[in-house]
């Protein structure tokens, strides 16, 4: 690469060479890149908190529609959803 005798290229090699033998540069790319890889990471939180949200809410539907539409208690709900008796107990009391 270092022997291209391409402009555009050269400049660019040259650029390179100046921005890594500043420690300042390097301190800020390595600042760059952190926050990049932090709001990566953050985004995939939200999605798995959404996602995990949104499989509570069906379960919470689901158990609602088993109150109001069977015979089944609790406990026979709670295994068909996995929600805790004392969630049920709570939906009951709401509804």
């Amino acid at each position: 690469m270092s022997r291209t005798a391409d402009p555009p290229v050269r400049a660019a090699l040259d650029k390179l060479r100046t921005l890594s033998a500043d420690a300042e540069a390097r301190r800020l790319a390595f600042v760059r890149e952190r926050a990049l890889h932090d709001e990566v990471s953050l985004l995939k939180d939200a999605r798995e908190e959404g996602r995990e949200a949104g499989r509570t809410e069906a379960l919470r539907l689901t158990a609602v529609n088993l109150i109001r539409g069977t015979g089944l208690d609790d406990a026979a709900i709670a295994a068909i959803t996995g929600l805790s008796v004392d969630d049920l107990a709570a939906l009951r009391r709401a509804l």
